[in-house]
């Protein structure tokens, strides 16, 4: 007499919910990494604009002006008369250099375009003006 056992089902991993699991983990790691983006200017208050737009190059240096007048490369202080000098010393080697010029809503018109000036005469012709977005 033949006796027929029942036919054991082997284990299977389903590979949809696998599937989902993992894009649910590339986009939490995209959003991270965005949120993550290279900010190396120092917390300003940014006037505002209606068409501002995030900046996706890859800019070389960030500028910051402060209301007080202090100017900044990076987050290392340099006054108004060695920011020539000192963009001159970072770009060295650089062919296309880019500023990111973060300046603070107080600062008068006249001191931006000062250090609007100083970046130009270091040979430098892609500036970012950085602003919130919103506004107006």
């Amino acid at each position: 007499m033949k006796v027929t056992l029942p036919e054991q089902r082997r284990a299977r991993v389903e590979m949809l919910p696998l599937i989902d699991i993992v894009f649910l983990l590339l986009v939490f790691f995209i959003y991270a990494m965005m949120s993550m983006a290279l900010h190396r200017g120092l917390p300003v208050e940014l006037p505002e604009s209606a068409a501002a737009q995030k900046e996706r190059e890859n800019a070389t240096i960030a500028v910051t002006l402060r209301k007080d007048g202090s100017v900044f490369i990076d987050e290392v202080e340099t006054g108004l008369d060695g920011l020539r000098s000192a963009l001159r010393a970072r770009t060295a080697g650089n062919r296309n250099p880019a500023v990111l010029l973060f300046a603070d809503r107080e600062v008068s018109y006249q001191r931006v375009f000062a250090v609007l000036d100083r970046i130009n005469q270091a040979g430098i012709s892609r500036v970012s003006m950085q602003a919130d977005a919103g506004g107006p």
